[in-house]
């Protein structure tokens, strides 16, 4: 492509941009020059810029005197193929839609880390703080020892809780099943055997004996 055959490529029937009822036909009909462009009235289309062997920008214009034009619409050729610019409003409307959408999603995404509560309030929170925590080692916590008065009260509140509720099953050896208390067999209690009088006498007598110590030895004169 060049300066001199670019409008015949535009003009070409595979091209959907091309009015085939335009200044140019005629011109081209009766095989005279584009500069007999200037002296009519009419649609017609013109080489604006040109870039060889890139880039070229045709224009389409309403043409009312030889002096004044109105520009309808732009074409511009890339590699030899044909593509329509858009105008003003429409770069200005697409421009406006993508901003509006880019700031839509990022107010959504701000929402869903919202978090509300009625006693705490508003606060954020991040998928990847969760993350942090995670892998965050925790740190484990002393245990302090428990003071005397301490084990003190907390063993007298279990006594207290015994004596109110006494527990229903027990566990007679560590592994076994517990069993219901009231199955539990109470053993007879030994009945202290009876002590005669004289044997009462007799360990009177050795008790007394074993307090008196045994009788000292005399020493026999000759």
């Amino acid at each position: 492509l060049n300066n001199g055959s670019v409008l015949d490529y535009f003009s070409e029937r595979s091209n959907p941009f091309y009015d085939r009822t335009c200044n140019n036909e005629v011109v081209k009909m009766q095989r005279m020059t584009l500069d007999h462009l200037n002296q009519m009235v009419g649609v017609e289309y013109i080489l604006l810029h040109a870039q060889e062997p890139i880039l070229f920008i045709i224009r389409k214009q309403q043409r009312q005197s030889p002096t004044q034009v109105i520009p309808l619409a732009d074409y511009y050729i890339i590699a030899g193929v044909i593509y329509q610019a858009p105008d003003l409003g429409s770069v200005i409307n697409s421009r406006v839609l993508t901003a509006v959408h880019g700031i839509q999603s990022a107010f959504e995404e701000a929402m869903s880390y919202c978090r509300y509560h009625p006693s705490k309030g508003y606060w954020w929170h991040f998928k990847d703080q969760e993350e942090r925590e995670k892998t965050k080692p925790k740190a484990k916590k002393k245990e302090e020892p428990s003071s005397i008065f301490q084990r003190q009260r907390v063993d007298a509140l279990l006594l207290d809780l015994r004596q109110k509720f006494p527990p229903r099953f027990v566990q007679q050896k560590p592994g076994e099943k517990p069993i219901p208390v009231d199955q539990i067999k109470k053993e007879p209690e030994p009945v202290p055997e009876a002590v005669k009088p004289e044997e009462k006498e007799t360990a009177k007598n050795a008790q007394s004996a074993g307090a008196k110590g045994p009788p000292e030895k005399r020493m026999r004169l000759q």
